[in-house]
């Protein structure tokens, strides 16, 4: 690349990020965040969690951001995993001391767990686990609404932006899951937290009704139909991506990556929204061209791409666009650096092909990073659980234990630094060199 060309790149790539930030206004995560997310064995699963992190790490890669999970299974709002408050007397007591008992919760769990990763913004995703698997219960209710209510003023006044999230539903293989008296329930908590958003000034994303409109449609056509895998209530890779697209839309997530239009045969570059596009050669009915992107497409995780035929999860959270007009009609063969990724009639070039999650370089290129969330997902739930909060019988803590955790703790912190710096050099652009060239029918 000669010296007039990479100040040509760098100059659009500049402008460029220019463009993503003031395009991510309204997205609730930002540049210097830390994000922790709250929640049940669901959250523990660190699926939906890791396809949101992905995403916002790819979409925005100058942006310095730290993610933590700290969901617990069979935690509820009240966060009885962390600080065991008596339910039946939770759910019994009055207003007055409801809320006391709340605020004890609720306090010693998230000064243990979550106020220590000084969060700038959490999300919240209770729910699941607070119903009891049961017909709607007004007790149980009380106490839901309260602890949420109480997780955000808690959050918010230590400084953190808060998502309230609903659960999912429950997925039992029967042809009508809104009639699920468990579903029914968990609607009506959902509702109720919509209100509690409202009242504390938090965001609320609801990803219970998208996900039920996608499995009544689905056991419309096919009364054992089963989206989610996993289990009724954990979902596996297709169902958690479903959760991630419904998420990370209720938070505004910007869907354009980087858009390109070039005219055939003068090679005029017609458009390059959020990436650069330079050297376009025209040449035996073709052409190539070299391309910048500001980001890299939502990388889908491999287990997951059935959750692609039921929602529209690339249309809304990752176009990564390729328009060229003017060819001469026939097929063509799209590839990058040499892969092949796409062939398309000049019809299908002319209206826009969106490259998100097509094999080939960009897409092994989010996968990698994707792979590495997950490794240094793994590694944090390890130093969490099984080092920062392995409790010793007394017997046995003495001041070598301690030295031994504390060289344990460090240990992991330097092992999960180093994914970090690999996942912040994995998600960076590289410039790609296109060629569209046309290929017998």
């Amino acid at each position: 690349m000669s010296i007039i060309h990479r100040k040509l790149v760098a100059a659009g790539l500049a402008s460029i990020m220019l463009a993503a930030r003031a395009q991510a206004v309204d997205f609730p995560i930002h540049d210097g965040d830390r994000v922790v997310f709250l929640g049940d064995s669901i959250t523990e699963q660190r699926l939906y969690t890791t396809y949101i992190e992905a995403y916002t790490l790819t979409r925005f890669p100058a942006w310095k951001l730290t993610f933590r999970n700290v969901g617990w299974g069979g935690d509820t709002s009240w966060l009885r995993q962390r600080s065991h408050p008596d339910e039946g007397a939770l759910f019994a007591a009055a207003e007055s001391p409801q809320q006391a008992m709340v605020e004890d919760a609720v306090k010693r769990g998230l000064e243990r767990d979550v106020l220590p990763l000084r969060p700038t913004v959490v999300t919240i995703d209770f729910g699941m686990n607070d119903h009891s698997y049961k017909p709607f219960r007004e007790d149980i209710f009380r106490a839901y609404v309260r602890s949420q209510a109480q997780l955000a003023k808690v959050l918010e006044g230590a400084g953190a932006r808060v998502v309230l999230l609903t659960p999912q539903p429950i997925e039992e293989k029967r042809p009508d899951p809104d009639q699920d008296e468990r579903n029914q329930s968990l609607r009506r908590f959902s509702d109720g937290l919509k209100e509690v958003a409202v009242q504390q000034g938090a965001l609320f994303v609801d990803e219970f009704a998208p996900y039920m409109s996608l499995m009544l449609r689905e056991r419309a056509a096919n009364p054992a139909a089963f989206i989610g895998g996993g289990d009724a209530v954990h979902p596996g890779p297709a169902g958690h991506t479903l959760m991630a697209w419904a998420i990370l839309k209720g938070m505004g997530a910007p869907a354009a990556v980087s858009r390109a239009e070039i005219a055939a045969p003068a090679g005029t570059v017609v458009a390059a929204e959020h990436c650069a596009i330079s050297n376009v050669k025209v040449a035996n009915s073709g052409l190539t061209f070299d391309r910048l992107d500001e980001a890299l497409p939502m990388p889908i995780d491999a287990r997951a791409e059935p959750a692609l035929k039921l929602a529209p999860v690339l249309d809304d959270l990752s176009r990564y666009e390729l328009r060229v007009t003017g060819l001469a009609p026939g097929n063509y063969e799209v590839k990058i650096d040499g892969e092949s990724v796409a062939r398309a009639s000049n019809d299908k070039l002319a209206e826009g092909l969106n490259l998100s999650n097509l094999p080939g370089p960009v897409t092994k290129q989010g996968r990698a990073v994707l792979d590495l969330v997950f490794r240094k997902n793994d590694l944090f739930f390890r130093r969490w659980r099984d080092v920062q909060l392995f409790n010793l019988p007394p017997w046995a803590e003495n001041s070598a234990t301690a030295d031994g955790r504390a060289a344990e703790l460090a240990k992991l912190d330097t092992q999960i630094a180093e994914f970090e710096s690999q996942i912040d050099e994995g998600r960076k652009p590289v410039l790609r060199h296109f060629g569209i060239e046309q290929v017998a029918q």
